[in-house]
């Protein structure tokens, strides 16, 4: 299994930017997949996921202004952040696990099988 995250940049509060993970070696419904980010200092924290069930999870701090997509035919899941505060500044990361439904575990820390590289997103204030 590979994951490859990228779309990472610098923009200005208010702004977008759309992230993207090309996965290989895995079928997407037979894997929880999801985000996950790490401020400098800061542990790594759930921002979205689908459970292999389908269906979609957020962190209450992104509800609203994330939304998570993917496209099985590509192998690709996407993370499109609108309404971008400084407060999300991070490195982000794309995850899988295959021994359960969901990424992370009941208080929400990852527990992911795989990951992607990272990709940091930069929102100056």
């Amino acid at each position: 299994v590979q994951l490859q995250a990228s779309g990472g940049g610098l923009v200005h509060a208010g702004g977008s930017l759309r992230l993207s993970c090309a996965a290989s070696g895995l079928t997407f419904s037979s894997y929880g997949m999801g985000w996950f980010r790490q401020a400098p200092g800061k542990e790594r924290e759930f921002v979205a996921a689908y459970s292999w069930y389908g269906s979609i999870h957020y962190a209450d701090s992104v509800k609203g202004r994330f939304t998570i997509s993917r496209d099985n035919a590509k192998n690709t899941m996407y993370l499109q952040m609108n309404s971008l505060k400084p407060e999300d500044t991070a490195v982000y990361y794309c995850a899988a696990r295959a021994r359960g439904p969901t990424p992370y575990n009941d208080y929400r820390r990852p527990i992911a099988d795989y990951w992607g590289q990272g990709t940091l997103v930069t929102v100056s204030s």
